[in-house]
């Protein structure tokens, strides 16, 4: 019968290639058919489509176009946004219990169609597990439901805009939509090439299962300036992106200055360690290593940890496992791929792999570089497609510091049948998930936190939750146009503190010293500046801080900051309790500082003192009161979910309240087991100054916390580029969180940003004397990260 392949079963295995195309169209065909092949960004519930917009072509694996899609302009976000505003105004008046019923009913649809998503997917070459989404999902409608009874004095941002790379997985994108559905939020998402069709067909899906116009829209695009015009809208909230570095990178540079709060997660561009130790079940582990490394779309990028004594029986079962192993489909540039590997070669490294490499083409055998050194350019950052660097390592220990060698914290799979080491070494390594026995285990109970150069945001779980709520009370940073900055010289102009030459330092009371490294440094009339009182007369002088202040100040945080986070929180809560009591004996000197420099009355001076004791009271109390859990799971095995310390904090305080301000952030920073780098108030400094005294006299490790005076925004340049720290709260000027925004894309940080008036510094923007627990609640959440540890069962 003509049409019918006289090929065997076996010919076709031994050349792979694919079957013939049925002469029916399948349930994503027939979608396309509907929309004629052509389909516009999803707006106010409908598809629009106008004619005269530029159109780009989504290709299937074999590089024929299946659909084409409309590039919205400038116009159509403004639409989009207008939509959303109408959207969010009707979604968020809905009770909780009406929100969850739609997103239940979502979940739903979404079964029910489960075919045709999942046929659309692989079409996209986005492959995802439809019983994955679907379990996101149901997840998330329970937190709809419960939204406002486990946190009451928490409110939905507004309006979200959801961004991703072409890279970029369904599963990731979700995991970041259906969340902020589901706290109250309208979100407008900016898809990648791999996952516009799929987001389109979710958003009509969603809405046939009844959530209102204008709540989730989709603005497809074929640049990355998409998201830029998106973020640059006045409606838009919170921008959260997901993806490669390179395009975050991008867009957190050209939106700076915005106004608008950004979180980043560099998941597909993160090198992670697959780390096999010699109590390892090595046919699993191997197994596991080649699932893992020669997947066609990987999430991330893999580096293999070997250790010696069961290097060679390793490497044997490589070679047999991958004997049989045929060339895979690779996307990456096969240029890229040659040049990796033969650099590779050139540095000693010897490869294993199945059978030679094609010439040309997109496929390419799976191959392992052994033999490498850590330092090698094919280990800092791994080639793409199918090919797997390996290193060894002698003890368990140095394992672990190898496998925390990288700029990437995103995750991390470890083999051991020695629990106890599982558990250790988990701990140890500076990555958001660890995967014991197992890897690329997946649920959204359980959050996904990358560290370092993979993320500055929290996904999934409850923690996940709160990146799309703000405390009520709680001021949001002002929209404003990006000004005009020279990055490279901001903080460099004269401050207009400094003292002129040929001042009598006579005529002055008092010379104060900060504090650097747990050392005081006195101020000297090479780097000094004037501290003015209410009626702008000469009060003291304090040293003029720099670069080189933060610098020593950062290196003795990283010497003592490990120690203090591994004691136990019991003794991090003494030093606290004992922190305040030492306040209290310096309370009458305090409270004058606080007269003396800002003119408010001693009793109100006072007060703010008391409050002070009290709070930092408050945090010794809560340091052994906040944990982890254990999240049920639909699936065998155990978890675990536990807040851990960033590491060191640049902060630059507020000029309202500066002794309270300051007490409220360092116990919180340190109360979780951080270091702090404090820049405290160009206009209120003494009463930092003079709070010196009261942290020498304490149990703190000397150079836990430096307090640094000087120039905000020379201060605020050195902490920015130092790539130590990991986060940088801030107040102060609006350019001074443009600056943040576009310097901490890289190295990348975290960012709480919050914008001083000029004309009114006193309100800083912030109640500080307030006693909402959603402000202790939202400090909390900002001094930790959070690492999910996998444990699967038989």
């Amino acid at each position: 019968m003509a049409g019918i392949s006289t090929k065997t079963v076996h010919d076709i295995f031994q050349n792979m290639e694919y079957g013939s195309s049925s002469t029916s169209f399948t349930t994503a065909q027939f979608w396309l058919e509907k929309h004629s092949r052509t389909l516009g960004f999803f707006a106010d519930g409908k598809f629009y489509c106008p004619a005269d917009r530029q159109m780009y072509n989504v290709t299937d694996s074999k590089a024929e176009v299946i659909c084409s899609i409309v590039c919205a302009k400038d116009q159509d976000v403004a639409s989009v946004a207008s939509s959303a505003s109408a959207g969010f105004k009707t979604w968020s008046e809905l009770s909780c219990s009406q929100r969850a019923k739609v997103l239940r009913q979502s979940a739903g649809v979404l079964q029910r169609h489960s075919q045709c998503v999942s046929e659309l997917c692989e079409l996209s070459q986005s492959p995802t597990s439809p019983a994955a989404l679907i379990r996101l999902a149901q997840y998330y409608t329970s937190w709809a439901q419960l939204r406002d009874t486990l946190m009451p004095t928490w409110t939905p941002r507004g309006i979200v805009a959801v961004v991703v790379s072409d890279d970029c997985s369904v599963y990731s994108l979700l995991l970041k939509v259906l969340p902020a559905l589901a706290m109250g939020n309208a979100v407008i998402v900016v898809p990648g090439r791999s996952t516009s069709l799929p987001a389109l067909l979710l958003a009509q899906l969603f809405m046939e299962a009844g959530i209102p116009a204008g709540v989730l829209n989709v603005v497809t695009g074929s640049k990355a300036s998409l998201g830029v015009k998106v973020a640059q809208n006045p409606h838009v909230n919170y921008l959260t992106y997901s993806g490669s570095k390179e395009t975050g990178e991008d867009l957190a540079k050209a939106a700076a200055g915005c106004g608008l709060p950004m979180t980043f997660s560099f998941s597909t561009s993160s090198v992670c360690p697959f780390i096999i130790f010699e109590s390892a079940d090595l046919d699993s582990a191997v197994d596991g290593a080649i699932e893992m490394g020669f997947r066609k779309k990987k999430d991330c990028q893999w580096v293999l940890y070997v250790q010696e004594s069961v290097c060679d029986s390793v490497v044997a079962r490589l070679r047999l496992r991958m004997a049989a192993m045929k060339c895979v489909p690779s996307n990456a540039d096969r240029n890229l791929i040659d040049t990796a590997v033969q650099g590779a070669q050139q540095q000693g490294a010897k490869l294993i792999q199945s059978c030679p490499p094609p010439p040309a083409g997109g496929l390419y055998p799976p191959t392992v570089l052994c033999g490498l050194a850590p330092s090698s350019d094919t280990v800092i950052s791994p080639s793409p497609g199918p090919v797997l660097p390996l290193i060894t390592f002698r003890s368990s220990t140095e394992g672990v510091t190898i496998g925390n060698h990288s700029v990437h914290g995103q995750a991390a799979s470890i083999w051991t049948e020695d629990l106890t080491l599982a558990l250790e070494s988990a701990k140890s390594l500076s990555v958001g998930s660890v995967w014991v026995n197992c890897h690329s285990v997946m649920d959204p109970a359980l959050p996904l936190c990358g560290r370092k150069e993979s993320g500055n945001c929290t996904d999934g779980g409850k923690e996940g939750l709160y990146q799309f709520l703000r405390p009520s009370l709680s001021p949001t940073l002002p929209r404003s146009t990006p000004v005009s900055i020279n990055y490279d010289e901001f903080g460099s102009a004269a401050s207009k503190f400094l003292i002129p030459e040929g001042f009598d330092p006579s005529s002055v009371p008092r010379f104060y010293s900060q504090l650097v490294g747990g050392q005081l440094r006195k101020a000297d009339s090479g780097c000094t500046r004037s501290v003015l009182g209410p009626e702008g007369t000469v009060l003291a002088h304090c040293p003029d801080g720099g670069r080189k202040d933060v610098r020593n100040a950062v290196e003795a945080a990283i010497k003592v900051q490990p120690g203090w986070m591994k004691k136990s929180p019991a003794t991090r809560s003494q030093s606290l309790y004992s922190l305040a009591d030492l306040l209290e004996k310096k309370r009458l000197e305090i409270a004058a500082s606080i007269q003396t420099q800002t003119g408010i009355s001693l009793e109100e001076a006072d007060k703010e003192v008391e409050l002070s004791i009290s709070r930092l009271s408050d945090w010794a109390a809560r340091c052994d009161k906040e944990g982890g859990g254990i999240p049920f799971l639909p699936q065998s095995g155990s978890a675990l979910s536990t807040p851990e310390a960033l590491g060191v904090v640049g902060v630059v305080l507020p000029s309202s309240k500066p002794i309270l301000s300051l007490v409220s952030l360092l116990g919180a920073a340190v109360a979780m087991g951080n270091a702090v780098v404090m820049v405290p108030s160009e206009k209120y400094p003494l009463p930092a100054l003079a709070f010196i005294q009261v942290l020498q006299n304490s149990d703190l490790p000397g150079g836990l916390v430096s307090i640094i005076t000087g120039d905000r925004d020379k201060l605020t340049h050195a902490l920015a580029n130092h790539s130590v720290i990991q986060s940088i709260w801030y107040w102060g000027s609006i350019q001074g969180c443009q600056f943040l925004q576009y310097s901490c894309a890289c190295p990348l940080k975290r960012l709480w940003l919050h914008c001083e008036c000029e004309e009114n510094e006193e309100k800083g923007g912030r109640d500080w004397t307030s006693s909402n627990p959603s402000h202790q609640e939202e400090l909390w959440r900002r001094a930790v990260v959070w690492k999910s540890v996998w444990i699967p069962t038989a």
